[in-house]
């Protein structure tokens, strides 16, 4: 907490104190970045005292973050990252792989990715005295924000799109959140939960617009490093795929990184490849434009965690992937809905978004921008049952039978 020296505008570099600012930079409304006093953290944390801590958790990162101890112990709060790095060779070997990871963010305590950024931010409201924390989200924003509110006895708002997945829903009102949905779209909720922000003076997590979402998704960049990274850098550079949104979680890990070569404990960065669904890929597109002019786009995939008309996060996201020569691939819905089967055949249940980055992968290797002998590691950022809908179309049916051998030889002949 004592590093934490104030904001950076990620676009005209203007500087402000810890006191100046709470969301965006005042001159231009663009995101800001977190500065942190690195030489301070350097000497008085070093490598090996992480890897002696026995926290099993994003916390164990507790030097490198902006905010103090949340405590908490014991709840959904300090269970939140340290997720599996798997090496499934069958997967690998359907691809013509060398090395395959998958970082399967899907145990986190409401699912998915989104529980570090509001982890981290529910541990700065309470520094902040902050009584309400509002968000919008089309699902798991807001139930990572809903758990882990509940987790400290916080009171969660979320405004949703009216199209968000009942599963996701029906978790946001589990938690105990106080939930509206809006008819419109993610934009349409982000707009209205940012107003009423303003008007009722609550706290906003709403993505890339409050600056310490991205210092919760940047623990997993630091897990990747300790996880495969730190032990025995591989001999190529890591090729790492995430499917994108809004682009905080590309933009969290590339400051993760970056927070890691300061530090010295890090040589090179990965090569970063942000994976949009085809009918939501502003981003992509400005990347092929070789522009950073992001224009909005009418969303529309089956990938609702990813489904966004104007990503909030984009500018940083595009320089994720062109300062590490990575790239922004599009992989259509249907390609999306052949990874989901392809991932569960090795265990690994993923929701559409989740499994974007594994269809990423696939057309990375198609196109030639990865090779064989490349390490490459995806997330899956969500879990399955995020979007049961999705996984019954991507799998198929169960035949029916009556109960007896006969109907079952000939169904198992007729469906092998």
């Amino acid at each position: 907490m004592a590093s934490f020296l104030g904001y950076q505008c990620s676009l005209c570099g203007t500087r402000y104190a810890p006191d100046e600012v709470t969301y965006l930079c005042p001159k231009d409304s663009a995101v800001l970045d977190l500065r942190m006093d690195w030489p301070a953290v350097a000497a008085a944390t070093s490598p090996d005292d992480l890897r002696a801590n026995p926290e099993r958790s994003m916390w164990r990162y507790l030097p490198l973050l902006p905010v103090a101890d949340p405590g908490h112990h014991r709840t959904p709060l300090r269970a939140v990252g340290w997720t599996p790095l798997y090496r499934p060779p069958a997967l690998a070997a359907s691809l013509g792989l060398d090395a395959l990871y998958i970082k399967d963010e899907s145990s986190n305590p409401t699912a998915s990715f989104k529980d570090r950024a509001s982890a981290l931010l529910v541990a700065r409201a309470s520094e902040t005295n902050a009584e309400v924390i509002v968000t919008a989200s089309t699902g798991n924003a807001g139930a990572a924000l809903a758990g882990m509110a509940a987790a400290v006895s916080a009171q969660a708002l979320i405004f949703a799109p009216k199209t968000a997945p009942p599963a996701k829903i029906a978790q946001l009102l589990v938690y105990g959140a106080r939930v509206f949905l809006v008819d419109g779209n993610y934009d349409a909720a982000v707009a209205l939960s940012q107003a009423a922000a303003d008007e009722f003076g609550w706290y906003c997590r709403n993505t890339a617009y409050n600056p310490f979402t991205v210092e919760g998704k940047k623990t997993a960049a630091y897990e990747v490093w300790e996880q495969l990274l730190a032990p025995e850098p591989p001999d190529r550079p890591l090729s790492l795929f995430v499917s994108v949104g809004d682009g905080n979680i590309i933009a969290g890990l590339h400051k993760g990184f970056r927070d890691l070569v300061e530090l010295g404990w890090l040589t090179q960065t990965p090569r970063l490849f942000g994976v949009q669904a085809a009918g939501s890929a502003a981003i992509a597109r400005a990347f092929e434009a070789g522009s950073e002019q992001i224009e909005p786009v009418s969303a529309d995939t089956l990938a609702d965690s990813i489904s966004v008309d104007l990503p909030s996060d984009g500018l940083r996201a595009l320089r994720a992937a062109r300062q590490t020569d990575g790239a922004f691939l599009t992989v259509s819905d249907q390609e999306i809905l052949a990874a989901i089967p392809a991932l569960g055949r090795v265990g690994i249940f993923a929701e559409p978004a989740g499994a974007a980055a594994f269809a990423g992968v696939r057309k990375a290797l198609e196109s030639g921008l990865i090779k064989s002998h490349d390490p490459v590691l995806a997330f899956n950022t969500g879990s399955g049952l995020k979007d049961v809908a999705a996984a019954r179309q991507a799998a198929g049916e169960a035949p029916i039978i009556a109960p007896t051998l006969s109907a079952l030889k000939e169904a198992m002949e007729t469906h092998p």
